[in-house]
């Protein structure tokens, strides 16, 4: 449902909470046909939507960084609805037996898969959260509360009323998806529906998760902020090192797993200005340290290039910038991560097995790759469908967040008369 904004917030998380008790009786069947009909149904609508978005486009300047990411387009509309289709084709975490055993007392004791029960979600200029988050929640049995921001409120809008009208189609409680409105009372009493949202999720900017975790008085997942790092070891490989630093800066600036910062080995210091060539055709301004600025002043385009200041290092540009260091060896990269990384995602580029296995074990982060982008950081990437989010912490959730971890279990026990003494 998506709600007016003179509203008692409690009465419509009541009915959230209770419309999640609907979801277990529907059929795997049903879930599946709500789905793909809902795939189709926003490629059938995508002159509305996108009619839509454009007056959220209207009020944000082009060079915001969270521009590309409002955006929609016909294709970016086919994307989330073959991510649809895909979620639909997932088997179901639902039911699934975890363990199984039977005691010395015949007692027998499963752990069971289960929903978690009302997801709340707070998210900026991401249209496409609407669909892909219902699209999961729906698909583990879990009721969506979605606070979007007022940069998407037409785009977020359009989306649940697609989404609302293919529920309604199959009869289903309008109320497991609930839109709030895009004011900030919203947000705050989202942050205080103890007892009725079981889990909070953020996605957004660092100072939206911040805030989250600092207020809610609910669970958090924290997911998103990514200040992503790739290394470039002695041994690397030039041509795999060209073409991933260049896909992991440019192919969208604006999402968490886009790179920040690469990292140099000293040994390959005169290698630099072909290593990073590709980014002055594709625009990237260059922050350099002092050793790589002396090397790339001369070849990489002026206007491109500035010296490093400490604030560039540790920071997520979500835009055409990236900062560019010269380290003494792997262990250099490995203290620099540390200090630095958000533990989103992190890479090496390496022909030396041993530095490989040594990065890949000891870089503390949700993701850690070898000799490949940091842009394959997502869920339907990662075979998960689509995803709610990149959490970057370790309790309950790490990384790309699909089916299995919108689900919790509980214990199923079963007796013929056991008592304990």
């Amino acid at each position: 449902m998506v709600k007016k904004k003179t509203m008692n917030y409690k009465q419509y998380f009541e009915m959230a909470k209770q419309a999640s008790r609907t979801l277990v009786s529907l059929s795997k069947e049903t879930t599946d046909a709500v789905l793909t009909d809902l795939a189709e149904a926003l490629v059938a609508n995508a002159a509305e939507i996108l009619s839509e978005n454009a007056k959220d486009l209207a009020k944000m300047p082009v060079e915001d960084p969270k521009y590309d990411r409002l955006k929609l387009s016909t294709a970016r509309i086919a994307d989330i609805a073959n991510d649809l289709v895909n979620v639909a084709g997932l088997n179901s975490p639902l039911g699934k037996i975890i363990s199984d055993k039977t005691l010395d007392n015949q007692l027998h004791i499963q752990k069971v898969s289960v929903p978690l029960g009302v997801v709340g979600v707070i998210y900026e200029a991401r249209p496409n959260v609407t669909a892909d988050v219902f699209s999961l929640c729906f698909k583990t049995g879990n009721v969506a509360v979605l606070k979007g921001g007022s940069d998407a409120e037409f785009s977020n809008l359009a989306v649940a009323r697609v989404i609302h009208q293919v529920l309604d189609r199959y009869k289903i409680n309008r109320d497991v998806l609930t839109l709030l409105p895009a004011e900030r009372a919203a947000t705050e009493a989202l942050l205080n529906a103890r007892g009725f949202v079981d889990v909070l999720i953020p996605r957004g900017s660092q100072s939206l998760i911040n805030y989250v975790r600092e207020n809610s008085k609910i669970p958090v997942i924290e997911t998103g902020a990514g200040i992503v790092h790739t290394y470039f070891d002695e041994s690397g490989d030039l041509e795999k090192g060209k073409s991933i630093i260049f896909n992991a800066k440019t192919r969208r600036v604006s999402v968490c797993n886009a790179l920040d910062c690469v990292l140099v080995n000293e040994n390959r210091l005169y290698d630099l200005p072909e290593l990073l060539s590709p980014l002055a055709d594709g625009n990237v301004e260059l922050y350099a340290d002092e050793k790589s600025f002396e090397v790339l002043k001369s070849s990489y385009p002026a206007h491109l290039l500035n010296q490093a200041t400490s604030e560039h290092f540790g920071t997520e540009f979500l835009s055409l910038k990236l900062a560019v260091k010269v380290v003494d060896n792997l262990a250099g990269a490995l203290n620099h991560i540390a200090h630095y990384s958000s533990k989103h995602s992190e890479a090496i580029i390496s022909e030396n097995a041993d530095n490989i296995a040594q990065f890949l074990n000891e870089v503390d982060a949700a993701a850690v790759y070898a000799n490949a982008s940091t842009g394959f950081t997502d869920g339907a990437q990662f075979g998960l469908g689509a995803e709610i989010g990149i959490s970057t912490q370790k309790l309950h959730a790490r990384g790309p967040m699909g089916l299995d971890e919108l689900t919790s279990y509980k214990w199923v026990v079963r007796g013929d008369g056991q008592v304990r003494g």
